[in-house]
């Protein structure tokens, strides 16, 4: 009698686990596919963007990453990858089509930035660079080739002035005015140095790309103001002080921008930084096909 009382509850018990056991696959099945759902939504809202704006579109989005080395968040920035990545997408462009950048970056490496920089400064076609945050040092340089910044009423820009580490080059030169030099060591009078060429560098690179749409006189003006390090280096620059230094800035930020950079969360894990569309052909016509950079 005992035993017929428990076998239902076995026949119970067994259902359970497997129940239990079969919300664990659909868990791990659907964390699976979740990344490719991703992508394919971010593919086809840069493709609308791209179809309605009949421009090439390309994304450098970089976000703070959820791993962390020792506790502390790891976050990208413009690296070689990236140049090499929007460097293609650039030359699979014609030379007279629109090019909208979307910049959504703390800055990176200088080389990285300023390759990418020349790139889009050469461009026949217009140049629109989207802010929807902040695109900070290396990303204003990038914002500085553009025919029109727009720009999020709230978004912000950043000085240019180089940085040798964790030290502003400006505030190195600054040393050499505040301490006779008996009393700098060899090493920090080498990076004086170094801080010195990079400054005067860094001004005639920027210099060179605002040529583009301003005279000379305005350029070197606005180019010293930018690298020179009258500011900390994450002085924002708001929608009101990049006008008052002559920027071409709107504030007519598309919605999809917005719907854009909603499929880059914070917390997601293998985001690529880069990402263009390929465009569509017509029927017929042969060539080697573009596909999203990762």
């Amino acid at each position: 009698m005992e035993t017929a009382r428990l076998l239902p509850w076995r026949g119970i018990v067994r259902i359970v686990v497997a129940l239990f056991w079969m919300s664990i696959v659909v868990l791990i099945i659907m964390q699976l596919l979740a990344p490719a759902q991703l992508a394919a939504r971010r593919a086809q809202a840069f493709d609308d963007f791209q179809q309605r704006r009949h421009s090439r579109v390309i994304a450098m989005i970089h976000r703070q990453e959820s791993v962390s080395v020792f506790g502390v968040p790891v976050s990208s920035s413009i690296d070689i990858e990236d140049s090499e990545a929007v460097l293609r997408a650039i030359r699979a462009t014609p030379g007279d089509q629109a090019i909208d950048f979307i910049l959504h970056t703390p800055s990176g490496l200088v080389l990285a930035a300023e390759q990418i920089a020349h790139a889009l400064v050469e461009r026949q076609g217009k140049v629109t660079v989207f802010v929807p945050h902040y695109a900070m040092s290396g990303g204003t340089l990038l914002a500085l080739t553009a025919d029109e910044v727009v720009m999020d009423p709230n978004a912000v820009l950043g000085p240019v002035d180089p940085q040798l580490g964790d030290l502003p080059a400006a505030s190195i030169v600054k040393l050499l005015e505040l301490k006779p030099h008996a009393q700098i060591s060899d090493q920090m009078l080498v990076l004086a140095d170094v801080a010195s060429k990079a400054r005067l560098q860094v001004t005639w690179f920027v210099t060179q790309v605002l040529l583009k749409r301003l005279p000379k006189e305005k350029a070197l003006a606005l180019a010293e103001t930018l690298s020179e390090g009258r500011w900390t280096h994450d002085f924002p620059i708001t929608v009101e002080a990049a006008k008052a230094l002559g920027l071409p800035v709107s504030t007519e930020m598309p919605h999809e921008v917005y719907e854009l950079m909603d499929l880059y969360p914070q917390s997601g894990e293998g985001r690529p930084s880069v990402i263009y569309v390929p465009q569509r052909r017509p029927v017929g016509t042969q060539g080697a096909r573009i596909t999203a950079l990762h």
